[in-house]
C-alpha cells in the first residue's frame, strides 16, 4: 500500500472518531500522520478541528498558522480561523476571516452563511443579502455538484472531472454541472473543449449570468477580444446601471484597443463607487497600456490608499518599471507583506514589488530575497514540471525531422504576411516588434495565442501513458489539413490587424512550434530574439507574469528552460537552414540601424528611419516592457544581472554547456 493510501485509511478513521466526538482519539491518529508527513493538509486541518471542538483555540490557531505556510490558499483552513473567531465572540475577526476563505473557495457555504450573520448583526444588510443569496445558491446544488465546486478549488481537477462527467452522464443538460466542467476544462488549459462546454451552457440558459460572465472570461483568455466585448455588451444592455457589469465592459474594451471607452466607463464606475480599488487599479493599468503614464501612477496611489493590503496596485507601480518607490511607499508594503492574513497573490505582489524597490536602491541581496521568495510563492500555485518540458521539446527534435520538411515540402497556405518573433520573455522582442510596427507595411499586435491553440488540439487530451498524438501527428496529416490551419490562422489573426500588409505575432512560445508553423505557413518569416542567458533568464525570474510563463518561477527551472530553447533552436537551424533569422539584443542595443537594417533585408522591406526612431511610434504596448520601449535605446540593462551574481550559481549550473555558447557566432 502506497503513503497516500495509508493516510486516506488513517484520515478515514480519524474522521470516523470526529463525527463521534471522540476528538482526543482523532487527535492520536492525525499525528501519527504529521510525525511522517508534517506538512499534510488534511491532517492539519483536522487536528485544527479537533483541537476548536477541544477548546483548545491557542492550539488551533498555530496549527492554522501553519497549515497556511503550505498551503496559503486553502480556503477550508480561513474557514476554521472564521470558526474559532466566531466562538469566542470576535465577530469582526471571524467575518475576515470568513471572506477570504470564499475568496480563496467560493464553494463553501458555511463561509458565506456566517459573513451574512455577522454582517446582519453589524448593521451592513445590503452586503448581508449578497452572501446569504450566495449560501442559498450552494445549498441547493446537487451534492455531487457541491462536491465538485469545492474539488476545484483545492486544485484536485482530476478528481473534479471525474466526479463531473459522472454527474452529467445522468443530469445532461443540467447547465452547473457544464458550467463546472467548462471551468475544469479552462483551468487544465483545454481552452477549446472549455468553450464548446460554456457556449452549450449558454444555449440552455442564456439568461445565466455566471455562465455569460465565465464564457466571457474565457474568451478573453483565448484572445477573442471583439467575441468577449459582445458578451459584456449584452450585460451592460440588461442592467446598464450595474457597476460590475460597467467594470467587465471597460476591460473588454480596453483589450480591443478601445482605451477611451473603457476610461470613461471605469470613470463612470468610480462615481458610484468613488473608493473601488479594483478598478482604480484597472483604470491605472489602462492609463499605463494609452502610454499615460502620471495619470497611471495616480490611480494606483490612491487604489492602494484606500485599501493599504491591495498589493496589485503596488505591482502596477512596479510593472512601469520606470517608477521608483519613495520611502514611505516602500514602508508601507514592508509593513504589510508580513501581515497575518494575507492572501497569497497580494503577498506574491508585494514580494515582487519590495525586490523592485531594493534594486532600485541598489540594496541587491534585500532584493534578491524578495525575488526568490516571491517566486517561492508562485511556485506553490505552480503545476510546470522542467522533466516534462524538456520531454516536449525532445519530441519536436524527434519527430520534426529533415524528412519531414521534405517530405512535406510545398504543403500549407501560401500567405506571406505574418512575422514570428519567437524566443524567451525579457529576451528583447517587445523592442523588436516596436521597432518594426513603426515600419509603414507592417502593423504591431499582440502575443497571439493561436499556433499554442493548434498545437494544443493537434495533441488531444493525455493518453493513460501521458503521452501525446503531438507532434508525431504531423506526419499525417493531410495536406488539406495543413492548408486549412494556416487559412484559420490567417483568417483568425485579421481582427488584431490594420492596413499593412505584413503583421508580427510575437507569442515567444512558439518556438517549440516552428516545425508546425512551417508547415501550415511556409513563407512565414520568424525571428528569434536572443539574449545573454544570464540576463535573459534572471530577467524572467524578476518579472512577475500576468498568467502563463511558470517555467520563470525558479533559477533552476528557468536556466534548464534556456538550455532546452537552445538546443531545440540548434534543431531548427539544422532542419530548416536559412528559416530562422537570430537578431541578440547586445547587438540591437550595440548598433541599432545595422541590425534594423539586417532585419528588414530578411523580410525584404526597405529601409525606413522610423524604425531606427521606434521610440515616437505612438502604440499601445501590453507587455512588462511597455514602458521602455517608448524611450530611446539604453545600454544599463545589459550587465544588471551581475549586481546579483552572489546569488545565481543555481542558474549557472542549470544553463551548463549553453552559458559558454554566448554570443553566438
Amino acid at each position: 500500500m502506497s503513503n497516500d493510501e495509508t493516510y486516506n485509511e488513517e484520515l478515514s478513521k480519524a474522521q470516523a472518531h470526529i463525527y463521534k466526538n471522540k476528538y482526543g482519539e482523532a487527535l492520536g491518529i492525525l499525528s501519527g500522520i504529521l510525525e511522517n508527513a508534517p506538512e499534510h493538509i488534511d491532517a492539519l486541518y483536522m487536528s485544527a478541528v479537533c483541537e476548536r471542538y477541544i477548546g483548545n483555540y491557542k492550539a488551533a490557531f498555530s496549527i492554522l498558522d501553519r497549515l497556511l505556510e503550505v498551503a496559503p490558499e486553502f480556503g477550508r483552513a480561513f474557514q476554521e480561523e472564521g470558526h474559532l473567531h466566531r466562538t469566542q465572540g470576535h465577530k469582526r475577526n471571524a467575518l475576515a476571516a470568513y471572506q477570504k476563505a470564499t475568496q480563496a473557495n467560493p464553494g463553501l457555504e458555511a463561509s458565506w452563511r456566517f459573513q451574512a450573520q455577522i454582517l446582519n448583526e453589524l448593521g451592513r444588510g445590503q452586503e448581508a443579502v449578497l452572501a446569504q443569496s450566495q449560501a442559498e445558491r450552494l445549498k441547493t446544488l446537487p451534492r455531487e455538484l457541491f462536491a465538485v465546486t469545492n474539488l476545484i478549488h483545492e486544485g484536485k481537477l482530476v478528481k473534479a472531472e471525474n466526479l463531473c462527467k459522472t454527474y452529467l452522464q445522468k443530469n445532461k443538460q443540467d447547465v452547473e454541472g457544464i458550467r463546472l466542467l467548462g471551468d475544469i476544462a479552462s483551468r487544465l488549459n483545454a481552452m477549446e473543449e472549455a468553450e464548446f462546454l460554456l457556449e452549450s451552457a449558454l444555449e440552455f440558459a442564456p439568461a445565466n449570468i455566471q455562465v455569460r460572465l465565465d464564457y466571457m472570461q474565457l474568451l478573453r483568455k483565448r484572445q477573442k477580444f471583439e467575441a468577449a466585448l459582445v458578451q459584456a455588451e449584452y450585460l451592460n444592455e440588461q442592467n446598464p446601471d450595474n457597476p460590475i457589469f460597467q467594470s467587465h465592459l471597460a476591460i473588454e474594451s480596453m483589450q480591443t484597443g478601445d482605451y477611451q471607452s473603457a476610461l470613461k466607463l471605469f470613470e463612470t464606475v468610480l462615481e458610484k463607487l468613488p473608493n473601488d480599488p479594483a478598478t482604480l487599479t484597472s483604470k491605472g493599468h489602462a492609463l499605463k497600456t494609452y502610454g499615460e503614464q502620471e495619470q497611471a501612477v495616480a490611480s494606483y496611489q490612491k487604489a492602494y490608499n484606500v485599501k493599504p493590503d491591495h498589493g496589485d496596485a503596488f505591482y502596477g507601480l512596479a510593472n512601469l518599471k520606470t517608477y521608483e518607490f519613495t520611502d514611505t511607499e516602500v514602508d508601507k508594503m514592508e509593513s504589510q507583506v508580513d501581515s497575518k492574513g494575507l492572501t497569497l497573490q497580494n503577498r506574491v505582489y508585494f514580494c515582487f514589488s519590495l525586490a523592485k524597490a531594493f534594486e532600485d536602491r541598489k540594496q541587491f541581496e534585500k532584493a534578491f530575497q524578495y525575488y526568490e521568495r516571491g517566486n517561492e510563492l508562485k511556485r506553490l500555485q505552480s503545476r510546470y514540471k522542467s522533466d516534462r518540458m524538456t520531454e516536449d521539446l525532445e519530441g519536436q527534435i524527434g519527430y520534426c525531422t529533415e524528412e519531414l520538411f521534405s517530405k512535406r515540402r510545398g504543403t500549407g497556405h501560401i500567405a506571406n504576411d505574418p512575422i514570428f518573433i519567437v524566443g524567451l520573455p525579457r529576451a528583447g522582442s517587445t523592442l523588436l516588434e516596436q521597432i518594426l510596427a513603426s515600419h509603414s507595411q507592417i502593423d504591431g499586435t499582440l502575443e497571439l495565442p493561436n499556433i499554442l491553440a493548434f498545437s494544443q488540439k493537434l495533441r488531444g487530451r493525455m493518453t493513460a501513458d501521458k503521452t501525446s498524438a503531438y507532434p508525431g501527428n504531423l506526419h499525417d496529416l493531410p495536406d488539406e489539413k495543413l492548408r486549412a490551419l494556416g487559412q484559420q490562422y490567417i483568417d483568425e489573426t485579421r481582427i488584431h490587424r490594420q492596413d499593412a500588409p505584413f503583421f508580427i505575432d510575437k507569442m515567444p512560445n512558439n518556438f517549440r512550434h516552428i516545425g508546425l508553423i512551417h508547415l501550415i505557413l511556409p513563407n512565414a518569416r520568424i525571428i528569434d530574439a536572443r539574449r545573454h542567458p544570464m540576463a535573459c533568464c534572471f530577467s524572467g525570474f524578476k518579472q512577475l507574469f500576468a498568467e502563463g510563463q511558470e517555467f520563470t518561477y525558479g533559477l533552476e527551472q528557468v536556466g534548464m528552460y534556456y538550455r532546452d530553447y537552445v538546443n531545440l533552436m540548434d534543431h531548427w537551424d539544422k532542419v530548416l537552414p536559412g528559416k530562422v533569422l537570430r537578431v541578440q539584443y547586445e547587438d540591437v542595443v550595440a548598433d541599432l540601424e545595422t541590425q534594423v537594417r539586417r532585419i528588414l533585408d530578411y523580410l525584404e522591406l526597405p529601409f525606413e528611419q522610423g524604425c531606427v526612431n521606434y521610440h515616437k511610434t505612438e502604440r499601445s504596448v501590453r507587455t512588462a516592457s511597455s514602458e521602455q520601449v517608448r524611450q530611446p535605446i539604453f545600454k544599463s540593462g545589459l550587465e544588471q544581472w551581475r549586481y546579483f551574481e552572489p546569488w545565481l550559481d543555481p542558474l549557472k549550473t542549470a544553463l551548463g554547456p549553453v552559458l559558454e555558447r554566448y554570443p553566438i557566432s
